[in-house]
């Protein structure tokens, strides 16, 4: 109880004090109305009100639903309405892209983070009055294992998201793949470097450190000099981040003035680590253990991870299944194919989600006899060691962040100028790909700061086009009328500007 916790900036938390202020928030919360199966929404960068609120609802029993502080109000009031949050907690330096009320009728209670005591945020109540004492706190929920724990939105490829159901039974066997998988003690010490509102922040680090009595080291917002910083100052010894926040790292001047030599391992994942960057830690960081781990929402996160001490010589390779895990490789019609054939990864498991919420027609199309279909082509070998070859989803990875291209296209429909568009992916040396937008416009005056304008209004900034190309001619289409993204990446440079091109 009283080893530390959680370190945030120059607040330090031990797990006697954490849970102290997570029995106050579920007491005030629930005094205000709140009940076991209702779905409260955090819309918070990384702080301490996060884990507080997270921790809050789990004790009541109710269902939390992480939403990243990047979404803009269309994307924030689709979530909260498909998943009729009856309470949402967020950032008061957020309260502009909160929906209006008439927006999101269900939405009864809201919580403000930050700001003045007496300001009237977004019409919020101050986060702050959840902190104080409340008589008659209710005892810890026990909610039966299959009931669902946390809702995370997944980008959708028909425009708009879907809600994972992340069940208790899911959490707790991902919890024990990476305890297992990564041999972590009490003494780990974690570095949340991604948003806690990510299944990987949320779950490799912030509830598997609960569960092995280790400590986040939390960084609000990533800066390479302050992952450096907080790293050395902290003794981290383990993070898993996305390959490119260690390019970022790797280029700050002074990256061997830091002390990191508690760094004991490395864990990383969304997008394949560059081997340049995996031999300059090699050389930099001799002791770092680097280790691949492949998942994704629907699989509560890790899926497969690489033995420890086995990535260097399976630099193609995302590592093995987790226990309990079950991996084959499908062909088009759903039959399994040999050992080192490519096909479609399909994963099965305790962890896997058992669907999306309130939405059967996604949940069947997406999950077939106990398998989620990840839409990811790859092979499985002999020894079981498993490559991600391809995509079969269209999707940009930009730095870890998944950018699917139909809800990008979609938005870019909706200016007057845009008779069609197309939006592909390019390589990118430190985020490993960005967004290039074809448009055929019908207004010669339209610009690419104008179209970004537009998508900010409707998307997260991650999402926004990085380039914008227009074309003089409708974009090119086979027979069918299928549009050919192909024929765009052969045909155009492989390095285009950063401004529109006509």
């Amino acid at each position: 109880a009283g080893s530390e916790a959680l370190v945030c900036g120059d607040q330090r938390f031990t797990y006697a004090a954490l849970g102290a202020i997570a029995a106050r928030v579920a007491a005030r919360l629930a005094r205000d109305g709140v009940r076991a199966g209702d779905r409260i929404a955090i819309l918070c960068a990384n702080e301490p009100e996060f884990i507080y609120t997270l921790l809050a609802v789990f004790r009541l029993g109710a269902i939390a639903v992480p939403i990243n502080v990047r979404e803009q109000q269309p994307e924030l009031a689709y979530v909260l309405n498909q998943c009729q949050a009856r309470t949402l907690v967020f950032d008061a330096d957020l309260a502009e892209r909160i929906p209006p009320p008439d927006a999101v009728p269900h939405l009864a209670l809201r919580y403000a983070v930050g700001g003045r005591a007496d300001d009237c945020v977004a019409m919020a109540r101050p986060f702050s009055r959840l902190l104080g004492p409340c008589a008659n706190s209710p005892a810890p929920a026990t909610p039966g294992e299959e009931e669902t724990a946390v809702i995370l939105y997944t980008s959708g490829t028909t425009g708009h998201p879907k809600g994972a159901m992340l069940t208790h039974l899911n959490l707790i066997h991902s919890v024990l793949h990476f305890e297992h998988c990564m041999e972590h003690g009490a003494a780990v010490r974690a570095l949340l470097a991604v948003p806690a509102s990510h299944v990987t922040g949320l779950v490799a680090i912030i509830l598997t450190m609960l569960r092995v009595g280790g400590c986040v080291l939390m960084l609000r917002e990533f800066k390479a000099r302050t992952f450096l910083e907080l790293a050395s100052r902290e003794r981290m010894n383990f993070t898993l981040v996305v390959p490119a926040i260690y390019n970022l790292c790797l280029r700050d001047p002074d990256f061997a003035s830091f002390d990191l030599a508690h760094w004991r391992l490395g864990g990383f994942g969304g997008a394949p680590m560059p081997e340049g960057t995996l031999l300059a830690l090699a050389q930099r960081l001799p002791q770092l253990v680097l280790v691949n781990a492949y998942g994704a929402t629907e699989t509560t996160s890790p899926a497969t991870t690489m033995p420890l001490g086995r990535q260097a010589s399976h630099l193609d390779s995302v590592g093995i299944a987790v226990p309990c895990a079950e991996l084959r490789v499908m062909d088009d019609a759903g039959c399994e194919v040999p050992r080192g054939a490519t096909g479609e990864i399909w994963i099965a498991g305790p962890m896997v989600v058992p669907g999306y919420w309130e939405d059967s027609a996604a949940t069947l199309r997406e999950f077939c006899g106990g398998y989620w279909k990840s839409g990811d082509i790859g092979s499985i070998d002999a020894d079981g060691y498993v490559r991600i070859l391809d995509r079969k989803k269209d999707m940009i990875n930009r730095g870890g962040y998944k950018v699917y291209c139909a809800e990008v296209e979609n938005v870019l429909s909706l200016h007057p100028a845009v008779a069609e568009s197309a939006l592909i992916a390019r390589a990118d040396p430190v985020l490993g790909e960005k967004a290039h937008a074809f448009v055929f416009s019908s207004d010669p005056a339209c610009t690419a700061d104008e179209l970004r304008s537009h998508c900010a209004r409707y998307l997260a900034d991650y999402k926004l086009p990085d380039f914008i190309t227009f074309v003089d001619r409708p974009l090119p289409r086979n027979a069918n009328g299928k549009l050919l993204k192909r024929q765009l990446r052969e045909n155009h440079a492989p390095d285009p500007p950063a401004t529109d091109t006509k």
